[in-house]
């Protein structure tokens, strides 16, 4: 309960949720809260309870946030999914076990991002120097969903399992990729569609450059 009011209400740091807890000492008890609550208490909590309660309670309010935000006017059949990561720094003689380089930690914060309710509905945390792809082999693919990516995450085989899944996906061709025009079809130039081609993969190329 302690740790759900510190979310909703922003505090930075476990002294800041004492602080605001402490301040209405007297409805500690009406909450939930217990009758005494401390940092020591808290740190405790953190290090024995299982992450799986405030997980499982994140995902809980990102199902009720998506009904609320879903936008029923995006003419895109299937909802739209973008997958980024970012690297936080942390520091290494506090988060020794997330150790990035010589004398550097961080974590890697892979999240998938709907696009139509601007939320985030998949959250993944792995060391700093594990590459993205492997990421993707976390996300449970939606059939007739859309997933973007950036060129980051080009790997074939995990791309095939979204469309093994009847799902599709948008990625940025690396510049060593070889791609063969079998036909093209009508674009909408004024809409910002360049091209809009049909074509297939004849392999990897060292010394052709692939425009995006």
């Amino acid at each position: 309960m302690c740790m759900v009011f510190g979310q909703l209400t922003k505090r930075n740091s476990l002294r800041d949720l004492t602080v605001a807890i402490n301040a209405h000492k007297g409805k500690s008890y009406h909450m939930g809260f217990g009758k005494s609550v401390t940092r020591s208490n808290l740190a405790k909590a953190n290090e024995n309870r299982d992450y799986k309660i405030f997980e499982e309670f994140a995902y809980h309010l990102v199902g009720i946030a998506r009904k609320q935000r879903a936008n029923q006017d995006f003419k895109i059949k299937g909802q739209v999914y973008a997958f980024a990561s970012t690297t936080i720094d942390l520091c290494l003689s506090v988060f020794w076990w997330a150790k990035f380089r010589k004398n550097k930690g961080g974590i890697k914060l892979n999240t998938l991002f709907e696009v139509t309710t601007q939320i985030p509905t998949f959250v993944h945390i792995t060391p700093a120097g594990v590459h993205d792809v492997n990421a993707m082999a976390f996300l449970l693919y939606e059939p007739g969903a859309y997933y973007i990516f950036d060129r980051g995450y080009v790997d074939y085989e995990r791309l095939f399992q979204i469309t093994k899944h009847s799902a599709h996906f948008v990625v940025r061709a690396k510049s060593n990729l070889c791609f063969k025009r079998m036909y093209s079809l009508k674009s909408n130039k004024d809409a910002g569609v360049k091209s809009d081609q049909i074509g297939k993969l004849t392999g990897y190329c060292v010394s052709q450059a692939y425009s995006d």
